[in-house]
């Protein structure tokens, strides 16, 4: 059985490399084809663990000689990017079924908590916030929990499983209590990596909220990418809500120590009160880019207001020139006409010729000024 299992995790591994499989989630991920090629992998550290304290730090092969042969031992192994062939080592010695491992290998999946058999399979996206960028930068953790051991598998930088380490050795009565122990304090250090994150989000919402009221250029490009990185952020939080409640919920049927337990819980109020937040930011931000086009909207309706009062107001003088130049006409074709001085033409060696044409333009004049006036033109 195992060994079968053990060639199909290999022709998935020769199948990647040719380039033939790949993980749905991968495929969906536009960005997936862009990251760059990992390094080459390495152990961070293996260590081996008897009633909470360690005991030795052996290579590979000899840790799993020294479990089978010390009851009561765990085993807490940590890689980084590691290459196939070693997860499928490490699978066929701690039996780690071949779903699980596959998804250890490609990568690129959502946060889930899986079971097969007495193994427990979850993947976590740990982030943090780059402040020179002003983004959220998110990786991707894998943890196998089985009875007698704890593997990780970490594909990007945070978190830092090292100081995790550190923190359970210096506490050996809540190491004593197992892999599950272990398991909640990486799951502890994911959760609290994302305090500085949620910070990180605050302050750029309130640092969009002065650019929206200030009028500044290139505001909704920003608040829409922040959005993709809230709407990620919250991908990667949510599920921990419904995981860790399923862990609580199946704690009796799995041995779970109630201490281990209670600091579930603790973990699990802390992911509310980051699933919250992630919530409200992106409710907040949705508000913003509300206010943000009503705000456009009444910019452009000022200034085509305004260019209408310009208009109107051009209207006004053109209609005013008209009307004097309509009123300054009348006399000008009078005066024009009796101003060529034709030897044969009406009343023009006539006595009251004269005082007849000046009466003439004056009436023709106060009559257009008094239609203009009434049609308010003047």
């Amino acid at each position: 059985m195992a060994d079968r299992q053990m060639r199909s995790i290999l022709s998935l591994v020769r199948g990647r490399s040719g380039g033939e499989r790949d993980s749905p989630e991968r495929s969906m991920d536009p960005r997936a084809d862009d990251q760059p090629p990992s390094p080459r992998s390495h152990v961070i550290d293996s260590a081996i663990y008897v009633d909470g304290r360690r005991d030795v730090t052996p290579e590979l092969p000899e840790a799993f000689e020294f479990l089978k042969k010390t009851p009561g031992s765990m085993a807490w192994i940590g890689f980084y990017r590691p290459e196939d062939a070693v997860i499928v080592n490490v699978a066929e010695e701690f039996d780690l079924h071949e779903l699980a491992v596959e998804d250890a290998i490609v990568a690129h999946q959502r946060p889930k908590a899986d079971r097969y058999g007495d193994t427990l399979f979850v993947v976590l996206r740990p982030a943090r916030y780059l402040d020179e960028a002003e983004e959220v930068d998110f990786g991707e953790l894998h943890v196998f929990v089985g009875q007698n051991f704890v593997i990780t598998v970490r594909h990007s930088e945070t978190p830092d499983l090292s100081q995790v380490r550190r923190r359970m050795e210096g506490d050996p009565e809540l190491l004593a209590k197992g892999p599950q122990a272990v398991f909640y304090a990486i799951l502890d250090a994911v959760v609290d990596g994302y305090a500085p994150v949620v910070a990180g989000l605050q302050n750029d919402i309130d640092e969009i909220e002065v650019e929206v009221f200030d009028n500044k250029p290139g505001v909704s490009r920003r608040i829409y990418e922040l959005s993709r990185e809230v709407i990620e952020f919250q991908r990667a939080t949510q599920p921990l809500l419904v995981m860790i409640e399923g862990l609580i919920a199946g704690a009796p049927k799995y041995g779970m120590d109630q201490e281990v337990q209670r600091h579930l819980r603790d973990v699990a109020d802390h992911a509310i009160t980051v699933a919250e937040r992630v919530s409200g930011f992106r409710q907040m931000l949705h508000d913003i880019l509300v206010v943000n086009s009503t705000m456009v909207a009444q910019a452009q309706n000022e200034h085509m207001t305004n260019l209408t009062e310009v208009s109107n107001a051009q209207n006004e003088e053109v209609k005013k020139i008209s009307a004097w130049a309509a009123i300054l006409f009348a006399p000008t074709l009078v005066g024009t006409i009796y101003g060529m001085n034709f030897e044969v033409m009406p009343e023009i060696h006539w006595w009251f010729g004269y005082p007849f044409a000046v009466l003439l333009m004056a009436a023709v004049c106060l009559t257009l000024y008094v239609v203009f006036k009434r049609r308010d033109w003047l």
